[in-house]
């Protein structure tokens, strides 16, 4: 089977948490649908849409996920980074936790390598730059206690939030972190 159809698998897989992720994951696939590259080929945006991985550092001992300062966006994100041509989201995942917190993937039971939640958002940036990311948000199973080795050309830092400190810091975060969040929760 070819990757894409796998991506679409995941993605008719996903149970929309609220109504705004149901509208997420309809167009999602309406683009899947209408076009034969989901892989950025050029930096920045080309093609935008383009196909993204987050990943969550979930400790279940307190709830708490981890989150970067990321340089270029200006916000305190899910770790990830884009999907290559060809490559399978879970695959990015193992990539990008290396290179960008120098740890394993190990994927939550709960969800395995599937993604529990998805989002379309337009970036941050200079109007040049700008592109629209379809992003598949995977947890992973980690502890305050693990030690990390974040890459500083991306990040001004990593920290551990707990759900409550996210919601009352919202503006500073992610958009769509608190709603992901409530889903994992729930």
């Amino acid at each position: 089977m070819r990757v894409e159809a796998e991506i679409r698998e995941l993605v008719e897989a996903l149970t929309p948490v609220d109504e705004l992720a149901a509208r997420h994951r309809a167009e999602c696939l309406a683009w899947l649908a209408g076009t034969d590259d989901i892989f950025r080929r050029e930096k920045p945006r080309t093609p935008s849409p383009h196909l993204v991985a987050y990943f969550l550092l979930h400790d279940e001992a307190d709830g708490s996920v981890l989150l970067v300062d990321h340089r270029k966006a200006g916000l305190w994100l899910p770790s990830g980074g884009h999907v290559e041509p060809g490559e399978h989201p879970a695959e990015t995942v193992r990539r990008e936790v290396v290179e960008e917190l120098g740890v394993p993937a190990v994927f939550a039971p709960r969800f395995g390598e599937r993604p529990a939640f998805l989002t379309v958002t337009d970036t941050v940036g200079a109007p040049e730059e700008r592109h629209t990311d379809v992003s598949l948000w995977f947890v992973l199973s980690g502890s305050r206690d693990q030690k990390l080795i974040p890459d500083p050309g991306e990040f001004r830092g990593v920290r551990w939030w707990t759900p409550q400190e996210v919601a009352a810091d919202r503006s500073r975060c992610e958009p769509h972190l608190g709603r992901m969040l409530a889903g994992l929760a729930a």
